[in-house]
């Protein structure tokens, strides 16, 4: 897939504010500072269409960006905030969950994980959540340019070790570096194949 558009189209806070046509989207969530508005640029091939920053916690809407006027990106809050106020991680918590629970468009999302680190509670425990509720989504490592290959295979393979202990499969699951391109066709592919799958069912 080839990016040809990429449009911010709004910011909120409710569910119910999100667009109103059908088009299928794609969630991308993680822990605070994992890499993620650098993995929304690359991705489009924009520099700046997520907004990047040294401070954790920065994305703190729901924020939804068409692509190829064919589907939406979806940046959300990161969980594991290290600089909101309690009463703040509830309320981003609280929009967050209504959002997969009751976005009928979503179609998959994408965890992000930092590949440098062993897995982490919240992390797991976020997808957990996401398993028990029955949304459909995708991991993917960020930061693996930071390692040499033969850690980046090391690093994935004791993770799904991890995950094997309480999931019967491993989800599907990416390797990226932002400041290399690594993994942009592989996650650009899985979002094409899948479009093409629902546009399939649809006209059915």
């Amino acid at each position: 897939m080839k990016i040809k558009s990429a449009e911010f189209v709004v910011s909120n806070s409710e569910v119910a504010k999100c667009p109103k046509n059908d088009l299928p989207e794609y969630a991308f969530i993680g822990r605070s500072n994992v890499g993620k508005s650098s993995l929304i640029n690359m991705l489009t091939d924009r520099k700046s269409l997520a907004k990047t920053s040294g401070r954790p916690g920065k994305t703190q809407l729901i924020n939804h960006f068409i692509i190829n006027s064919g589907w939406y990106l979806v940046d959300l809050p990161g969980y594991g905030y290290a600089r909101v106020s309690k009463s703040s991680k509830r309320k981003f918590q609280a929009f967050i969950t209504d959002y997969f629970e009751k976005r009928q468009q979503l179609v998959s999302a994408f965890v992000l994980v930092d590949i440098r680190h062993k897995p982490q509670p919240i992390d797991l425990e976020f997808m957990q959540y996401m398993g028990e509720s029955g949304i459909p989504f995708a991991i993917i490592f960020t930061k693996a340019d930071k390692l040499k290959p033969k850690a980046i295979e090391r690093q994935v393979s004791d993770y799904c070790d991890v995950l094997l202990k309480s999931w019967e499969e491993v989800p599907q699951h990416f390797v990226t570096s932002s400041s290399k391109s690594i993994g942009k066709d592989d996650v650009l592919e899985f979002i094409e194949a899948t479009n093409q799958e629902i546009e399939s069912l649809r006209s059915k």
